[in-house]
């Protein structure tokens, strides 16, 4: 099955003259790298297509590439794919394009039907990997600026092969990349984990003052003016909360921080046995069982999850003792 629709989202870009690849907002490296490998191979593929790459951009992703304009003055009944994210709500940089397909590539579970063809595997690390396999089993190509991305895309989405949806079959795709490629994925890892000093004292921060509960819940509420003194952004968090694993007796933990800009919290939950994700659906977020997050401008919500999660891990506690 997944063969076919493979061969079917390949047919779809071999006729479409106009293609923009789009993700979340908010974007964390397997986003951006999906994206952005999605776009070269095509590019590579089809040089004679316009395909763009979408949304707004993040200073430490650079690395990965740079994304287009979001100019569609000339890009009438695109096609329209968008990775790493499972609705079309949080779809970042397509406001004004007309689109007349879409296709969806992703991992993250989703009842609600959003595309045309829709390439969905909740057992897969991270989109890039789905990316990576659809990309050896179809015509598209791949240099190693594309398998590089991919390769870094599955690395974080799967924080160093840590998290449990980490399968064989990711290493066997990794295997064959690295194989196929012959990409030097050691110098790689700096475009993923090379950080300013400011950083890193903001990453000391987040340990000296994460708040540990007796359920099992431990979390951090960041505000603009800590931003601010520290000098990072709202993404930042995010991308360090998978550094928070394996804290003895901490079975959830989750980092809020708000932004100033857009007028709502930002959560990510992370955990290690209690189920987080419907939590998480039940103030505007969602995402796979254990590795979740959330939006809303409510202040009220923020409390309301907090209880809601460290009832979570009551209950995960008295079963599991």
């Amino acid at each position: 099955m997944a063969w076919d629709i493979d061969k079917k989202i390949y047919k779809k870009i071999k006729k479409y003259k106009n293609i923009v690849i789009a993700r979340h907002i908010g974007p964390d490296p397997d986003a951006i790298a999906s994206q952005i490998a999605l776009r070269d191979s095509i590019r590579l593929t089809f040089p004679q297509k316009k395909v763009l790459a979408v949304g707004a951009g993040v200073s430490k992703f650079k690395k990965f590439g740079l994304l287009d304009k979001s100019d569609f003055s000339d890009m009438k009944d695109a096609l329209l794919i968008i990775t790493d994210v499972p609705t079309m709500e949080r779809v970042d940089g397509i406001e004004d394009l007309q689109y007349k397909e879409i296709i969806k590539i992703d991992h993250h579970p989703c009842d609600q039907k959003v595309a045309t063809i829709e390439l969905v595997d909740e057992s897969a690390s991270s989109t890039c990997q789905i990316i990576t396999e659809m990309l050896f089993k179809t015509n598209l190509m791949m240099d190693q600026q594309v398998a590089g991305n991919l390769f870094l895309g599955i690395v974080s989405d799967s924080d160093r092969f840590l998290i449990s949806y980490t399968s064989v079959k990711t290493f066997q795709i990794i295997t064959k990349l690295l194989e196929r490629s012959k990409i030097d994925f050691v110098n790689l890892y700096e475009k993923l984990y090379e950080r300013p000093i400011n950083e890193i004292k903001f990453h000391g921060y987040l340990a000296q003052n994460l708040q540990f509960q007796e359920s099992g819940l431990a979390y951090i509420k960041i505000s603009p003016e800590v931003l601010k003194e520290f000098g990072v952004d709202t993404a930042t968090p995010s991308n360090m909360i998978n550094d928070f694993n394996y804290i003895k007796d901490v079975l959830v933990w989750t980092f809020i921080t708000y932004d100033e800009k857009n007028e709502q919290y930002k959560v990510n939950i992370r955990s290690r046995g209690p189920i987080i994700n419907e939590i998480a659906s039940r103030y505007h977020g969602g995402g796979h069982k254990f590795a979740s997050g959330a939006r809303t401008s409510e202040k009220e919500d923020i409390e309301n999850l907090l209880k809601d999660l460290d009832q979570a891990c009551q209950e995960y506690k008295k079963v599991n003792e």
